[in-house]
């Protein structure tokens, strides 16, 4: 895949970059850890001050950060303003919380004095997604490099532009040269990248497929690795729960940048006596959303961001109803220049077909009926996925089952899933392992050293 910037509205080359030379990546890579080695002596208060400038530009700068994520993958402009934003809250959170997060902690040893400390690892490579260009990278960025480490970035190849940006954003908030380092690579260097011996750690956000190769890639190193995959999150709606708010958020849950997002809601699982009620007003919501320019700051639904995501969607829905789903509304392309796909609802599937199974990622929503509790926890974790999962109920028992059952890294109850700097994110089974954020994400690349003193 060509490392380039293609408009997902038009379909046209913007513009395309050569992708750097083993050798010249091996150079960038001993430079960010002479880096670190500097870094990582540095007061956490210096770091927050460079950190917390960084919340600033992010912030000061963010229209055009959102116009540059429009561009590259067609994120509707106000949802990448939000996105800027939402970095830099996360920028801000690590810089007043790193210090405490990563404080030496004593140990009470009789007749010995101990304690914890964390200490960073080193360089850490960030594998990165398109969908999400600026909050995956900050997320990783700013409690890996609070904590001591210096970062490299391979981002995806769709969204150069975007990786540049970020680059320069942390020079200019007065971070080290080369601490933080944009790589344009293909694919094909990244095995090489992680067996580098400057790379102590890697973390990838991305697909299955992607992180099992980087998996087993970084094991044969014995180098830590965190996973944030794919997910297939439910969304349950139970009779005893607020109809209006939950069918609002559930188009809400679905479409969240166009309906590429892992933790957006992807089946919609309804209890037998609501079902009808609320599928006539989720499906009122999915065909009033306003598709469109990217650009244009009243769009909710922009263009997908790849032609190869549109074909998929595409088909997905095609076996779908081959396999003996209905179409409620959408269940096509739109006819139009560019990747867009109509605000689709699909009911009747059966739970067991194979399409079933797979991460539907556009703005394309099941429906199934379920006739109690137990019917919608056994279909919720009937999958391989178990990265998040939203249950609408007013029953204080029913919230306690699906809070212990539900097999997911994170369950929000008449919530929409979303990612926030002070709660950990991260899934189980096939959606991963290890977690981001909070002060577990940025414990998660550190060397959690025992000191004794007798």
């Amino acid at each position: 895949m060509p490392i380039a910037t293609i408009d997902p509205s038009t379909g046209l080359l913007v513009k395309e970059f050569t992708p750097e030379t083993d050798d010249a990546v091996a150079g960038r890579l001993e430079l960010a850890y002479q880096a670190h080695l500097s870094w990582r002596r540095t007061p956490f208060s210096d770091r927050a001050a460079r950190m917390k400038r960084l919340a600033d530009l992010l912030e000061a700068k963010r229209e055009t950060y959102g116009r540059i994520m429009a561009l590259e993958m067609g994120k509707p402009l106000k949802a990448g303003l939000d996105e800027a934003t939402k970095s830099a809250t996360g920028a801000r959170f690590y810089a007043e919380n790193a210090g405490h997060f990563l404080a030496a902690q004593p140990v009470e040893i009789p007749q010995a004095s101990a304690q914890i400390r964390y200490q960073p690892l080193g360089v850490v490579l960030a594998i990165m997604p398109w969908n999400f260009p600026f909050w995956q990278v900050i997320r990783f960025a700013a409690p890996a490099l609070m904590a001591g480490n210096a970062g490299v970035l391979k981002h995806a190849s769709s969204v150069p532009q975007c990786a540049l940006a970020l680059e320069e954003l942390f020079r200019e908030a007065g971070f080290p040269e080369r601490l933080f380092q944009t790589l344009l690579v293909g694919s094909n260097q990244v095995e090489k990248i992680i067996e580098h011996p400057r790379i102590s750690a890697v973390t990838l956000t991305g697909s299955e497929d992607a992180g099992s190769r980087v998996a087993a890639t970084a094991g044969r190193q014995i180098k830590k690795t965190v996973l944030e995959l794919g997910g297939s999150d439910p969304f349950i709606v139970m009779p005893s729960a607020d109809l209006d708010a939950a069918a609002r958020t559930a188009v809400k849950a679905r479409v969240v940048n166009s309906g590429q997002s892992c933790i957006a809601a992807k089946r919609f699982i309804v209890h037998e006596r609501v079902y009808d009620e609320f599928t006539k007003r989720f499906v009122a919501g999915m065909e009033a959303l306003k598709v469109g320019d990217p650009l244009d700051l009243s769009t909710e639904v922009g263009p997908l961001a790849t032609p190869d995501i549109l074909e998929t969607l595409d088909d997905q829905v095609r076996r779908s109803v081959e396999a003996g789903a209905r179409v409620l509304t959408g269940g096509r392309r739109i006819e139009r220049a560019g990747n867009f796909y109509l605000p689709t609802v699909l009911a009747d599937l059966p739970p067991k077909s194979a399409v079933s199974c797979e991460e539907f990622f556009g703005p394309v929503a099941i429906l199934f009926r379920v006739k109690d509790i137990e019917e919608a926890i056994a279909l919720a974790n009937a999958t391989n996925f178990g990265l998040g999962a939203s249950a609408w109920t007013c029953d204080q028992r029913e919230r306690e089952r699906f809070s212990d059952e539900i097999e997911a890294g994170q369950v929000f109850i008449n919530g929409m899933v979303t990612s926030d700097p002070r709660l950990p994110f991260g899934g189980v089974k096939r959606s991963g392992y290890g977690r981001e954020l909070s002060a577990v994400g940025i414990r998660e690349f550190v060397n959690v050293k025992t000191v004794w003193m007798g």
